[in-house]
């Protein structure tokens, strides 16, 4: 059974622990200072389990990591340790939940449990995606995990989860250059705002960051007097984004210029239009 099934029994486990933990001849719940050697790898588990549920995932990582120490050869070994990559990311340990579904992925590439440890490890990337302003070095790790799922397991029920939280990472690294693009626009440094916002549209054009980065485009090559390459960018904005408040104020900027917003010239952006608006891709 996979992992993501097995989290829906642990409440039906638990209520059975409960009660043998209340017979007199003892469950395994009975004494919390039994000797883990001394019981059975299912009961180990179920221990294990009956601490997730009790809101004890450190714990629960604890034992179900015993389980792997103690049968490392057993089925219920093989079953812990995803169920310990699971518990240690709802333990917010990141790292430790990395590690125990990579190393479920070396050991069993072909296992039942596969697709949901790859899911693991690239939601233990994911989650710990911060603000925009900080180092985007997990987003680029989060993405190439989700495609993993996505691309390893396109039937599992991990792959559209993935797929959405893929383009939300992807989106989050766009913003992060938008973010340095605004930078530099607001202290006049406009090549190197230039240089972001294409970027954006070039290898980030299908987030929503991309009406914003053409508008951008239109200020900045206005500033620099380069109004050929702002027509362009206005051009682009109009054709995909025209009921848009950045095409409405693009539009404004341009024709207070008595410019209109059409490709003009040979530029990057030229090549753009040219593939977006006309097709012509050679």
């Amino acid at each position: 059974m996979p992992a993501a099934k097995r989290i829906a029994r642990i409440s039906a486990i638990l209520a059975t622990g409960l009660v043998l933990s209340g017979c007199g001849g003892g469950g395994f719940f009975a004494s919390r200072d039994v000797p883990l050697d001394s019981l059975s790898a299912e009961d180990i588990y179920k221990r294990a389990e009956f601490e997730l549920e009790d809101g004890n995932p450190d714990e629960s990582a604890r034992f179900f990591g015993e389980v792997e120490r103690l049968y490392p050869y057993s089925e219920w070994a093989k079953r812990a340790l995803v169920m310990q990559a699971y518990a240690y990311h709802r333990d917010r340990d990141y790292e430790a939940a990395r590690a125990s579904a990579q190393r479920y992925l070396d050991f069993f590439p072909g296992g039942e449990d596969a697709a949901y440890a790859q899911y693991l490890l690239a939601i233990s990337y994911y989650d710990q995606i911060d603000d925009v302003g900080r180092d985007q070095g997990l987003t680029f790790q989060a993405l190439q995990a989700l495609r993993g799922v996505i691309e390893q397991y396109p039937d599992s029920e991990y792959a559209r989860s993935s797929i959405l939280k893929f383009d939300l990472a992807f989106d989050h690294l766009a913003g992060k250059e938008m973010e340095i693009g605004r930078f530099y626009l607001s202290r006049n440094h406009y090549a190197a705002s230039i240089n972001r916002f294409r970027v954006v549209v070039e290898q980030f054009q299908t987030t929503t960051h991309t009406p914003e980065a053409l508008l951008r485009l239109v200020e900045a090559y206005l500033a620099l007097g380069l109004e050929e390459e702002a027509q362009t960018a206005g051009a682009i904005l109009g054709y995909n984004y025209q009921s848009s408040e950045w095409y409405e104020d693009a539009y404004a900027l341009l024709t207070g210029r008595g410019l209109r917003p059409e490709a003009q010239g040979t530029s990057w952006l030229a090549t753009v239009y040219r593939q977006v608006v006309r097709g012509e891709w050679l």
